[in-house]
């Protein structure tokens, strides 16, 4: 070493102060040099791929060692300031760990770290060099890495200029040897989700004076409530408009009174009881039980799987997760029944014509054949489907089409509008399609719950096997076997006892008061076993809680006739038998009999449901729960948790304290 070595005069520079200030400031000017390097690179530099992945200190102290007429004063002042930045962009590019769709991921051992060959003009050196170097394919792969890291890098470091303009600008920064160029908008490589969910509005506190009737279909769907399971087991709080009040309560099944016959299908039970998270408000509960069939009086079964094999279909959570679930729903039908497959990606085929269910090595042999890849063509899957559940039809049995699809229609007409007509006009021949929904990125829950909704069946999300078993295998009977379609209710309540109401959820359910006695206004299935509850949010005449101002001109529509002042609702409930398109009608008034002193007091099932309304409220952040915490919820559904066999019970309370710990 010489009194002018380089590195020794590197240690004779007094250090800086450690301090937030000087670290933005280094970053800044690693930045700016970064980008004015950018619009001058050579591929002499390490063959310009790997050239951004070695050491800057080592590649510095090479430069350094080469530069024999450097030295003194001269070489710390052309070292000290650009050093500093080269130093601070080389420890953050050369960190072993890329962010890479917002998850972390390794650089492969080759990229991180390595040392690159020196660029001496020697032939045999290159070779050598090029023979080590990484094959093609991994250098491509190297390629995007590190162009996403200098996305996420430069993302980065302008996010921390960004949060304190006014320690330190770029602009305020000394003179430099040449004027850096102005940086561009940063560019991140980060996807984002492309769930399609739709948007809705939560129902409002309507004043009886005004609109006393409440009128909409009821919802059997499942699906909201395993997408708030996903996303609270990932670490995220859903999307409150996949948080559907209504499904999230239907989720779980309930001892509701049953009816004692097929004849009628299905009995309503009404409690009134106080509100947890208001004292001067009630809740009415309205609790549906359909008829349970026995086994001996199934009918037949006609299924046709539409199986979407597209290649958005090929993670481990969309087709392989299907075909285990197709295996689980095999089992619970009988030889007699009749199952068909129908595919499609680019274009639809038949991967089994009707087969019966006792020739159960044919339909496993088709099941697993099944593979992804091609674009998306499901209006066409669907007119196959309906042409193969057509040729197989059962007079008198269940003629249903179960499409199994993340829902990316891009192939044909796959707007919600036609592809909504199209399901409508086939609901007539009979045939009824439900829908099971999986993945998560490119999910279209939205035209998931058109198609169900107007295909008279049901939608549900299969994140899990263990939610595959329950919905096919569990509740197999409620997922395949109708006993009530077009089922509508309607409430009338009676403005000498209330003075106002809101419906908790059903907000995309919603009908126009003269849609419940037309029988040509589609609404929901019912199937058989299958529990139904809506809640409505009361406020008592005279009532401290109520919200809306009288009106000064008095009712819209003044009552023809004075209600009966111990009557507090009127609840009507219109449905039709599968098979028939015309409707029935069950009617019973609510009063004082239907009424518990206490929450406490109410039924078991009544209390829960209450509970997992109330998290959904929670969720989507109606204003009327500010005041109600997730603890509050956690204690009213653990003291009515009852035996809970399957552990659905025990999986919600999980779920609120997820929320919980995420909503801070």
């Amino acid at each position: 070493m010489t009194e002018h070595d380089p590195l020794d005069l590197l240690g004779t520079v007094p250090q800086p102060r450690p301090g937030e200030f000087a670290r933005r400031e280094a970053m800044a000017r690693a930045m700016a040099e970064f980008d004015a390097a950018e619009k001058n690179q050579r591929s002499a530099q390490g063959r310009g791929l790997l050239a951004r992945l070695i050491s800057g200190t080592n590649q510095t102290r090479r430069n350094f060692m080469s530069t024999k007429s450097l030295a003194g004063p001269a070489l710390a002042t052309i070292l000290i300031v650009p050093l500093a930045g080269i130093a601070t962009w080389s420890i953050l590019q050369t960190q072993n760990m890329l962010y890479v769709g917002g998850a972390p991921k390794s650089l492969p051992e080759t990229a991180v770290g390595a040392e690159p060959p020196a660029v001496v003009a020697n032939a045999p050196q290159e070779q050598e060099e090029a023979d080590a170097a990484p094959p093609l394919d991994m250098l491509a792969d190297q390629k995007m890495a590190v162009a996403e890291s200098r996305a996420y890098g430069r993302l980065q470091a302008r996010q921390e200029i960004a949060r304190a303009p006014n320690q330190f600008s770029i602009a305020a920064a000394p003179a430099q040897p040449a004027a850096s160029p102005p940086m561009p908008e940063p560019q991140t490589q980060v996807e984002q989700g492309r769930d399609r969910i739709e948007a809705f509005s939560t129902g409002p506190v309507k004043r009886v004076a005004d609109e006393p009737v409440s009128t909409f279909s009821i919802d059997t769907d499942t699906a909201s409530y395993a997408l708030v399971r996903r996303a609270l087991k990932g670490g995220r709080l859903p999307d409150r408009d996949s948080v559907r009040v209504e499904e999230m309560v239907n989720y779980f099944p309930y001892s509701w009174t049953a009816p004692e016959s097929r004849e009628t299908p299905f009995r309503a039970s009404v409690t009134v009881t106080p509100t947890p998270w208001n004292r001067h408000t009630q809740l009415m509960h309205v609790a549906i039980k359909g008829y349970e069939i026995a086994a001996a009086q199934k009918p037949r079964t006609n299924l046709v799987f539409l199986v979407d094999t597209s290649g958005s279909m090929q993670d481990e959570d969309k087709l392989p997760l299907l075909k285990s679930s197709l295996r689980l729903l095999l089992e619970r039908l009988g030889p007699d029944d009749s199952v068909g497959l129908v595919t499609y990606a680019g274009e639809a085929g038949v991967a089994l014509e009707p087969t019966k269910a006792s020739d159960k090595e044919k339909i496993l042999a088709a099941i697993e054949r099944l593979g992804a890849g091609g674009s998306t063509a499901g209006a066409a899957g669907i007119e196959e489907a309906y042409r193969l559940a057509r040729s197989a039809y059962i007079e008198g049995g269940v003629n249903r089409i179960m499409l199994a699809t993340d829902g990316d229609f891009n192939v044909g007409p796959s707007d919600d509008e036609s592809l909504k007509r199209l399901v409508e006009e086939k609901r007539k021949s009979g045939i009824f399609l439900s829908v099971l929904g999986f993945g998560e990125g490119n999910y279209n829950d939205q035209l998931m719950q058109v198609m169900a909704q107007n295909g008279n069946g049901t939608a549900a999300y299969i994140d899990t096997l263990a939610e595959a078993e329950k919905t096919l295998v569990s509740e197999a009977s409620s997922t395949l076997f109708p006993i009530a379609k077009d089922v509508k209710i309607q409430v009338e309540f009676n403005p000498a006892a209330v003075s106002e109401y809101r419906l908790i959820g059903y907000e995309t359910r919603a009908l126009a008061r003269e849609d419940f006695n037309n029988d040509r206004i589609d609404a929901g299935e019912i199937g058989s076993g299958h529990s139904v509850t809506a809640i409505y949010e009361v406020t008592p005449k005279g009532s401290p809680a109520q919200s809306v101002d009288a009106l000064r001109y008095g009712a819209a529509e003044p009552s023809r006739a004075s209600p009966p002042a111990e009557e507090m609702a009127f609840v009507k409930i219109r449905y039709k038998q599968p098979q028939v398109e015309t409707s029935q009608l069950i009617s019973q008034p609510v009063t004082a009999q239907n009424a518990t002193g206490a929450v406490a007091d109410a039924p078991q099932d009544v209390r829960f449901s209450i509970a997992v309304a109330a998290f959904g409220q929670k969720l989507r952040g109606t204003d009327a729960l500010a005041d109600y915490g997730y603890a509050d919820i956690r204690s009213l559904a653990e003291g009515a948790r009852g035996d809970d066999t399957f552990g659905y019970r025990a999986e919600f309370l999980t779920l609120v304290r997820l929320a919980a710990g995420l909503d801070r």
